[in-house]
């Protein structure tokens, strides 16, 4: 891509897709911990006839990453994608027989949440947010029981939005920040 911008240094479209695969670039880390994480809880959950499987939105990028990381250890994985013009098809590590196609995010996030046993965040985009808070705003008014809420790469989270100007401005309580938990690793969050 470097090398296309140097050959042609007017091309707006180049620079923007170039500055967007470095911005990319600094997230790659994250599908290696999301492999981890549904590795480990997938090989956990096989132990003693569980029946946890690791669920997620199917698509590609760290989505894929918990479907491959339950497709190393042996074991099934759902993906409830849905239909969007810029996104392709489930990703081949989905079991194919717990693969879901939705056409509302509303009935997809209900499906999310319904037989959740924890929540692990990774970093994403409006896509993430909306189902982070999703789940907040449920377990946060009674709504759906308490479970364990991750997220991955405390950085990312505290760059990305300020917990305590949360607090400082009264939207939210000072408890609600213990709600969920910080990650670096699969194992930390498996642990958590």
């Amino acid at each position: 891509m470097q090398r296309k911008v140097k050959k042609n240094p007017k091309d707006k479209n180049l620079k923007v897709k170039l500055e967007e695969a470095k911005a990319a670039g600094k997230n790659y880390k994250y599908y290696d911990i999301a492999r981890d994480f549904a590795r480990l809880a997938s090989e956990k959950s096989c132990l003693g006839g569980n029946k946890s499987v690791i669920v997620t939105g199917g698509g590609p990028g760290i989505m894929e990453a918990g479907n491959r990381g339950s497709y190393d250890a042996g074991a099934k994985s759902i993906g409830l994608n849905i239909t969007l013009p810029m996104e392709q098809g489930p990703n081949p590590y989905v079991s194919p027989e717990l693969c879901f196609q939705f056409h509302y995010f509303a009935v997809r996030k209900m499906h999310f949440v319904m037989r959740s046993k924890a929540l692990i965040v990774s970093p994403g985009g409006f896509g993430t947010f909306d189902e982070f808070f999703e789940v907040l705003t449920l377990i946060q008014t009674g709504k759906n029981s308490v479970i364990p809420i991750v997220l991955i790469g405390k950085k990312f989270w505290n760059d990305v939005f300020n917990l305590k100007n949360l607090v400082k401005y009264g939207v939210i309580s000072k408890s609600d920040i213990n709600l969920f938990k910080f990650a670096e690793t699969g194992q930390e969050a498996w642990d958590i």
